[in-house]
């Protein structure tokens, strides 16, 4: 890999990562260290993507979430993540609003992978959503919000669609841009 050293993250992803997340280059080499230790053959699986991932949500049920997640950033279908996907995957999922957030929180909602959202897809991911909320945050939400199907008929009223339409990446993206009544809906914070 052009490394000095075996075991290294290589100088070209690590200068990638750098430019692209938020990460430092101590925070990069630190995660790599740690999942060169937990993933020796460089690839990560779902269920240890989803087993990571819970450790980030710990009074919740994460794993719902972190499979749609994990099937957003495996764009190449073959059930693993390498090192680079897996820092993009949490630098997206943990950062704030960018376009490039939009574009991943796009292809979470867009299940099937065919271009366009249905309102039964918002209904699946706003479930995930909420598996990952504790139950004493569940007592605070707003009533048109007090479930998973009332905050996915909530997202789904600011796209202005009937029931059975579906929305395009563009159309998503521009109902989502500068609404921040959206993106709350369509993310979870926990609130420490």
């Amino acid at each position: 890999m052009g490394n000095s050293r075996s075991g290294a993250v290589s100088k070209e992803i690590l200068e990638e990562l750098k430019m692209n997340t938020k990460f430092t280059e101590m925070e990069i080499v630190q995660w790599y260290e740690d999942f060169q230790k937990q993933c020796p053959s460089g690839r990560i699986s779902k269920e240890d993507f989803e087993g990571i991932y819970s450790r980030f949500f710990p009074d919740s049920s994460a794993q719902t979430y972190a499979h749609h997640v994990f099937r957003s950033f495996d764009t190449n279908d073959d059930g693993t993540l390498d090192f680079k996907e897996y820092i993009i995957a949490l630098h997206l999922t943990s950062t704030g609003k960018t376009a490039r957030k939009l574009e991943w929180a796009f292809s979470l909602f867009d299940v099937d992978k065919n271009g366009y959202i249905t309102k039964a897809e918002v209904r699946e991911i706003c479930a995930a959503i909420f598996k990952l909320i504790p139950a004493e945050e569940l007592a605070g939400l707003p009533s048109d919000e007090s479930s998973p199907d009332k905050r996915a008929d909530k997202l789904w009223s600011y796209f202005d669609k009937g029931e059975d339409d579906r929305v395009a990446e563009a159309q998503f993206l521009a109902g989502l841009v500068d609404n921040d009544a959206a993106l709350r809906l369509i993310l979870y914070r926990p609130t420490q």
